[in-house]
C-alpha cells in the first residue's frame, strides 16, 4: 500500500517506478525480440506458442486488476465478472466473424454457424459490428451498461456482502443459459471461432501474434496506472472508506452508491476490454467463459496474488494461470485439488495473499536490522 505523504498518497516510489520501468521492457520489448530475431532452431528462440499464452495471461492479468479495484478497495466480491469479460470478447468475436466475408465454409457473407442453422439474413445485432471501432466501443459499452444497470438496482436497494456475491453468481449463470441458446444468434454452444484476420491483416501471421501481444501489454500497464491514480486519490480514499465503514460514510454527508457505482462499472469495463484483447490471440470465444467457476476463479487470482495491492492481483493471475497451464498438461485430474488447496492455504496462512507475505518479511527484516543487537549493522 502506498505511504502516507504530505497529506497526499503518491503513486509511486522511485524505487517501484523502476521496477515498473524494468517489467515494461521486459514484457514489451525483450519478449518480441527473442521470439522474433533469433533462428528456429537458435536456443534463444522464444516458442511462438508461449506468444498468445502470454498475451492470455496480460488479458486475465487485467480482470484480476478490475476484481482488485472493486473487492480490495471498495469491498464488493463479485462472483460473475466472468460475464463482463466475456460480453467484451463476443463484441470482438462478432467483428472477427464479419471480417471473414465469403472465406468460410459455406461461401456465404452470413456466419457459418447461421447458415449452418438455416438463417436467412442477419440479426439487427449484428450491424456495425463489420467496423472495427464500433465493435471495439462496444466490447467497453455493454459491459459498462450491463454493470451500471445492475449495480444501480444491487447498491440502491443496499445489497452487500454474500449476498451480493449469490446474485452477480446468478447473473453469470443466467447469460451462460442464455448464449448457450442457438437462436440468440451467437453461436450456441460452439459460440464464435475460425477467425482470419483482424483490421484487414491475418491473424496466423507471427506479426500479428505479436502485434497483439504488445499492445497486451500496453493496455495491462494502462490499466494498471489508471487503477493506482484512482485508488491514490481523494476517491479512492473514499471507496476504501465505503469499505470499512459505509454507514458512517453516509452520516458525514457522502453518498456510497455513486463511489460504489463508478468502482463497479468502470471495473466491468475494463473486463470488457480484457475480453476484446483475448478473443483474437485465442481464437475463439464461447458461453463457457461465463461459467460461475470461471468467474470463482478470478477471485482466487486476487486472494493468492494479495486483495488491496494492485500489484498482488498481477501476480496471482500470472503464478495461478501458469501454474495452470502445467497441471492441465501434467497432471489434469488434480488441478482443481490444488487450485482449491492453494486457496485454503492462502486463506488460512496468508490471508493478504503474497504480495502481503512477503512485505510482512520486508518489515520484518527491517525490524531486525534496526534493533539494538543489530543497530552496528545500520548504514546511517
Amino acid at each position: 500500500m502506498p505511504e502516507l505523504h504530505t497529506g497526499r498518497h503518491p503513486m509511486h516510489s522511485a524505487r517501484a517506478w523502476w521496477l515498473l520501468a524494468c517489467f515494461v521492457a521486459i514484457a514489451a520489448v525483450m519478449v518480441p525480440v527473442f521470439n522474433l530475431v533469433p533462428d528456429e532452431d537458435s536456443i534463444w528462440k522464444l516458442p511462438d506458442f508461449l506468444i498468445p499464452l502470454f498475451g492470455k495471461f496480460i488479458c486475465y492479468a487485467i480482470v484480476a486488476l478490475a476484481i482488485d479495484l472493486i473487492w480490495g478497495y471498495a469491498g464488493i466480491l463479485s462472483l460473475g465478472h466472468g460475464v463482463f469479460f466475456a460480453l467484451g470478447g463476443y463484441a470482438m468475436g462478432m467483428y472477427l466473424m464479419r471480417s471473414i466475408g465469403t472465406e468460410g465454409v459455406y461461401g456465404n457473407e452470413l456466419p457459418d454457424f447461421m447458415v449452418f442453422l438455416d438463417w436467412k439474413e442477419l440479426p439487427w445485432f449484428w450491424y456495425g459490428f463489420e467496423y472495427f471501432a464500433f465493435a471495439f466501443s462496444m466490447a467497453l459499452v455493454v459491459p459498462g451498461a450491463l454493470a451500471f444497470g445492475f449495480g444501480w438496482l444491487a447498491f440502491r436497494s443496499r445489497i452487500t456482502g454474500v449476498y451480493f456475491s449469490i446474485i452477480t453468481q446468478a447473473m453469470t449463470f443466467a447469460f451462460m443459459l442464455l448464449f448457450f441458446r442457438n437462436d440468440t444468434g451467437f453461436g450456441g454452444n460452439n459460440g464464435l471461432t475460425d477467425f482470419k484476420r483482424i483490421l484487414g491483416i491475418s491473424l496466423q501471421e507471427p506479426g500479428t501474434r505479436v502485434g497483439l501481444y504488445v499492445v497486451s501489454v500496453i493496455a495491462l500497464l494502462g490499466t494498471y496506472l489508471a487503477c493506482r491514480y484512482i485508488v491514490c486519490s481523494k476517491l479512492g480514499r473514499l471507496v476504501t472508506a465505503v469499505r470499512d465503514a459505509e454507514t458512517k460514510l453516509r452520516f458525514t454527508g457522502y453518498d456510497p452508491l455513486q463511489y460504489k457505482l463508478f468502482v463497479w462499472t468502470f471495473s466491468a469495463v475494463l473486463c470488457g476490454l480484457a475480453g476484446a484483447l483475448y478473443v483474437p490471440q485465442v481464437g475463439i470465444i464461447n458461453p463457457s467463459e461465463m461459467q460461475p467457476a470461471n468467474s470463482i476463479e478470478m477471485a482466487i487470482w486476487v486472494a493468492v496474488g494479495g486483495r488491496g495491492t494492485l500489484v498482488g492481483a498481477v501476480a496471482g493471475a500470472w503464478l495461478v494461470n501458469a501454474t495452470k497451464s502445467w497441471f492441465t498438461v501434467a497432471a489434469p485430474e488434480t488441478w482443481l485439488y490444488v487450485l482449491g488447496g492453494t486457496f485454503i492455504l492462502v486463506t488460512l496462512f496468508a490471508p493478504r495473499g503474497l504480495v502481503g507475505l512477503l512485505e510482512s518479511v520486508r518489515l520484518r527484516g527491517r525490524a531486525d536490522s534496526t534493533s539494538p543487537t543489530g543497530s552496528e549493522e545500520v548504514d546511517p
